[in-house]
């Protein structure tokens, strides 16, 4: 592949980041997606700010190539986290679920290259005016929590395309070279993948996860938590039991069924029937758990076999 404007931004070899995930995307996974060629991101989200600053330094010793950290600025803990981010002199961070003003600033003061995660234009043209070097405009089939306003990433991209100058990186039900090649045509810079990675070898979530991820069909994923904010899991037990929780009880008394602990039960802990599931639509096409390097290398080739035998011939 030719270089571009997201290879150039972040010193790598494939437009491809890989999507910084709670429970899923440790050390391990972030240096092995940037040792095969494309952005390791470290997902913060699950980990306390010690246990944070123990992977970004394990990172750093596991890959000489450049990698990142996601952080979601929802997080009680997130002003310890930017901090180490400085203090270990991390290069790039994408920034999730929060105003891209409050540290964009702050964070490319010392250098860093800040990227955000929206969920539509209104969002996108925010970050932009905030002062981030890229976005990630993400549709509404990825997992994990979403934007209210359920735009497809079919719509997302080239919406935002008309709209913004900087980088765009879309993300939402894309796992394969053909995915890859589609949003590109509409205006996107580069992918972010979530839900192939989440299943790959290196991901810290439980075997029982990757392999229920794999027993995934169409159908088996659903967004819900409107009342709280926008969560798309697989339906198991728990979520036809939250479903129907939810119908008849507040807000609050919500929050309390979820508790603390349901997404690490699912995702880390490997309970498929009571855990919270969190994957994208996309997970009905994934029927392996790969390296990071096989699914990197299968996407680049799909792609390059995709240019060849479609309408840019």
């Amino acid at each position: 592949m030719k270089s571009n404007r997201i290879t150039k931004l972040f010193n790598i070899k494939y437009p491809i980041i890989q999507g910084g995930m709670v429970w899923v995307s440790g050390y391990k996974l972030a240096s092995a997606v940037s040792n095969a060629g494309g952005l390791g991101l470290i997902g913060s989200g699950s980990m306390y700010p010690e246990m944070f600053r123990e992977h970004v330094q394990k990172c750093k010793k596991a890959t000489d190539k450049p990698f990142g950290v996601n952080i979601p600025m929802i997080y009680p803990n997130i002003e310890e986290l930017i901090s180490i981010v400085i203090e270990e002199k991390v290069k790039i961070v994408f920034t999730s679920a929060g105003n891209p003003k409050l540290y964009t600033a702050k964070l490319k003061e010392h250098g860093i290259t800040v990227v955000h995660v929206v969920s539509s234009l209104k969002f996108a043209l925010k970050a932009q005016e905030a002062g981030v070097d890229a976005v990630v405009a993400e549709g509404f089939e990825a997992g994990g929590h979403n934007g209210r306003e359920e735009s497809t990433t079919f719509t997302l991209i080239p919406t935002v395309k008309q709209k913004i100058t900087i980088p765009l990186i879309a993300a939402g039900g894309i796992a394969t070279g053909r995915g890859m090649l589609a949003v590109m045509v509409l205006g996107a810079d580069g992918v972010q993948v979530g839900s192939r990675f989440a299943a790959s070898i290196e991901s810290s979530a439980h075997q029982n996860f990757k392999e229920r991820v794999l027993e995934t069909k169409e159908g088996d994923t659903m967004l819900t938590l409107k009342e709280i904010a926008p969560v798309r899991m697989i339906k198991n037990e728990f979520f036809e039991e939250l479903v129907r929780f939810s119908k008849d009880h507040t807000v609050s008394e919500l929050k309390e069924f979820l508790g603390k602990r349901r997404l690490k039960k699912g995702i880390f802990e490997g309970e498929t029937l009571e855990g919270m599931m969190e994957i994208g639509q996309i997970a009905s096409v994934i029927d392996q758990i790969e390296s990071s390097q096989e699914i990197i290398e299968d996407m680049i080739q799909e792609y390059q076999e995709a240019v060849k035998s479609t309408l840019f011939e």
